[in-house]
């Protein structure tokens, strides 16, 4: 250690490098340890890439559904009730692949109906649900 004697007041110049190579020993003893370890090879059983790639699916027509300012329900062109509405969209659940909702709501429409219609599409187990929107409308 480097004391003064009392007659120099300036800072004092040299660095303690005690720590750093306290701190670079223990760090080249734990790298010594590790790196060991991580040459060691292990067996793993990747899957193969098939030669054939399987058909691309062809995903079903969408169900284009609309609810009107009047709170009229219109599947495609054809107006249904909320029971009909629910028994289709039950069927339309089972399918495999399983078919987009996609609602369509007039901006007058009350949001009652629509969230009626969200609900009815989650209870009968649809997972697929999308909102339409149009400029105009």
């Amino acid at each position: 250690m480097a004391f003064s004697t009392g007659g120099g007041s300036g800072p004092m110049a040299d660095i303690n490098v005690t720590p750093l190579v306290d701190v670079m020993l223990v760090l080249l003893i734990i790298f010594m340890i590790t790196v060991p370890m991580l040459s060691h090879k292990i067996k793993i059983d990747l899957p193969q890439p098939s030669t054939t790639p399987p058909p691309p699916i062809q995903p079903p027509e969408p169900l284009a559904l609309s609810v009107r300012a009047t709170g009229q329900y219109f599947l495609g062109d054809e107006p249904v009730t909320e029971e009909a509405l629910q028994a289709q969209l039950r069927v339309a659940a089972q399918k495999d692949p399983q078919p987009e909702l996609d609602i369509r709501a007039d901006k007058t429409a009350k949001y009652q109906w629509v969230a009626t219609v969200m609900a009815d599409a989650k209870n009968a187990g649809m997972t697929k649900i999308g909102f339409v929107s149009s400029q105009g409308q």
